[in-house]
């Protein structure tokens, strides 16, 4: 059993920070790319971040030069972290990882279970 658990999400001002960070728990074998997708209320889930298993990041047009995405290996973690937050960032922030369980399986996805940000003033 895998689970990705998040955390990290809040309120935050216009022009504020928040890092968010992403845990995947349990027994794994490898994890390829990790992404960060957020869904705000009306809209469809957009991808926000991606880093691969060798650290290259891509980031959405929307979020380059605010985001920056990193991964710590050794701790199965991703983290996310955002400034200059603007109020159109409010959505639910979305953990998702293609993980193998063992050297005879291919990679599956698995998805947190979201982590709420709002920025408000």
């Amino acid at each position: 059993q895998v689970q990705l658990v998040e955390s990290g999400g809040g309120l935050v001002q216009p022009g504020g920070s928040l890092r968010l960070s992403c845990a995947a728990l349990g027994s794994i074998f490898v994890i390829n790319d990790m992404d960060w997708y957020r869904q705000a209320p009306g809209k469809q889930r957009e991808l926000v971040a991606v880093i691969t298993s060798g650290g290259r990041t891509i980031y959405a047009d929307s979020v380059k030069g605010r985001f920056t995405m990193s991964r710590d290996n050794a701790q199965n973690t991703v983290y996310l972290q955002m400034g200059s937050l603007k109020p159109e960032d409010t959505a639910v922030y979305y953990c998702h990882a293609y993980i193998r369980l063992s050297d005879r399986t291919t990679a599956a996805g698995y998805w947190g279970q979201g982590t709420q940000v709002t920025v408000s003033s």
